[in-house]
């Protein structure tokens, strides 16, 4: 959703060498895309994918244009995995993943990745980590070792643990300064209830501050096993070339059973349900929304269609046309559906004077009934489904990119046909089926709402 933040890690920004270097990776990036139109047009996606006998799932997609590699693993673990009082666990240990391995120290990993102008990254969502690699061609070997080491060796050693999570603490404490995030982390809390959707990825002060070395160590054991693992390779390597080179590098990761896991859907409120967050701020931050759509929801497509035409559309969205341009309520105002692995939320965001407050937030869910009781025009339609279509390879312009969306249409099991398929779903989507999903997934006679702002010139009704 909007204003929500990943949790992401760089390396590879120290000395002057590893910067020149990481701008020729650079300006081959940008040639790709100028040159090439992409690494690739839909219709040459086309993977090799094999389970390794450790039951690591492998995709390797062969690109010779430019001499650049991207190497992705995609866990199965993220912040829901996470234990009920230490929320940010998943954070915690990706973050500390590149602080020290068996073979390496901290320092010694960065100034390897740097030294070859490559970039070695961690991300955690609510359903996975993932740790990426990217180097240039005659790097290759480097790539894969230092992937491999920090995936498979890390010490967690006990300096940079307390140093990293007291990073960490200090990150949370500066995002209380933020409305955006104060409002959406409240909107979470109300929409998901007791379900694991609720914490922030990066955990809560008190959640933290619970969380021990031995706590990192229990979940790294536990949760990264190669049986749970997508590796997506992308870039300038032969199939044979990358399978010797995960068999050398990986083959050695012993399997285990995954530990199961149970959870119960969030349930729809029955009712209008808010929270009012009282800072002396001249604008008010307004989330409302409820409980949204899983991405494998056969209705996804007809969502998607439907949520640009609402809110995701920019400019040419309905709430931004009557909430901003003709009623000049607020600068910007979106809507989302985060689906994800269980279903994540809806929400409308937007920023508004404190006075304004109440007609912005009447005026957001008379759109979202308007999207109910009334069918798209044909114009509308025809505008999504083309800049929905039309902006399909945006996704895929970089290895980087490509090789995030083969990982995830492998978590979520969209078929290796994804790439081909995505224009004929969405074009397939009719104005019925767009009001259909409207009815079906809009609720606006029971939302969340939050209102971050000056309380008393708001004066919200509830």
């Amino acid at each position: 959703m909007p204003w929500s933040r990943g949790w992401t890690q760089h390396l590879g920004n120290r000395g002057s060498l590893g910067a020149g270097r990481r701008a020729l990776v650079a300006s081959l990036l940008v040639l790709m895309l100028a040159g090439t139109g992409g690494p690739a047009a839909a219709a040459e996606i086309l993977p090799v994918r094999y389970i390794a006998p450790n039951g690591l799932t492998v995709l390797v997609l062969e690109q010779h244009a430019l001499p650049i590699l991207q190497i992705h693993a995609l866990i199965k673990a993220g912040a829901a995995q996470d234990p009920p009082s230490k929320a940010g666990l998943a954070n915690l240990v990706a973050d500390l993943l590149d602080e020290g391995t068996r073979a390496r120290s901290a320092t010694q990993i960065a100034e390897q990745i740097d030294f070859v102008g490559g970039d070695l990254s961690m991300d955690v969502s609510a359903d996975y980590t993932t740790v990426s690699a990217r180097v240039l061609t005659k790097d290759t070997g480097l790539g894969f070792e230092l992937l491999a080491d920090v995936m498979l060796n890390p010490s967690f050693p006990k300096k940079e643990f307390s140093r990293v999570r007291n990073q960490v603490l200090g990150a949370i404490q500066s995002e209380e300064e933020a409305p955006e995030l104060v409002a959406v982390k409240a909107f979470n809390q109300l929409v998901f209830g007791t379900h694991p959707y609720r914490w922030p990825v990066n955990g809560t002060q008190e959640s933290v501050k619970k969380i021990t070395r031995q706590d990192v160590r229990e979940f790294f054991r536990r949760e990264y096993l190669p049986n749970q693992t997508i590796l997506t390779i992308v870039g300038d390597i032969a199939p044979t070339q990358a399978a010797g080179l995960v068999a050398q590098r990986f083959g050695d990761w012993k399997p285990r059973m995954s530990a199961a896991r149970h959870y119960r859907e969030p349930k729809l409120m029955t009712k209008p349900v808010s929270q009012l967050i009282d800072r002396r701020l001249t604008q008010s931050t307004i989330v409302l929304g409820h409980m949204g759509i899983s991405r494998t929801n056969p209705d996804f497509y007809a969502v998607r269609v439907m949520n640009y035409i609402l809110g995701s559309g920019g400019f040419s969205s309905r709430l931004m046309d009557s909430i901003r341009d003709k009623q000049g309520l607020a600068y910007g105002v979106y809507s989302s559906f985060d689906a994800n692995l269980m279903p994540g939320a809806f929400s409308v965001s937007l920023q508004t004077r404190n006075e304004t407050t109440n007609r912005a937030i009447e005026q957001v869910v008379t759109e979202i009934k308007g999207m109910r009781e009334k069918a798209v025009t044909i114009e509308e339609l025809a505008d999504a489904k083309a800049y929905l279509m039309g902006s399909f390879p945006r996704r895929l312009d970089t290895t980087g990119k490509l090789a995030r969306v083969l990982s995830l249409v492998e978590f979520y099991g969209l078929g290796l046909n994804y790439f081909t398929d995505y224009p004929t779903w969405i074009e397939q989507v009719t104005g019925e089926d767009v009001l259909r999903v409207a009815k079906k997934y809009l609720h606006p006679d029971r939302y969340a709402l939050i209102v971050v702002g000056d309380q008393a010139k708001a004066k919200v009704r509830q």
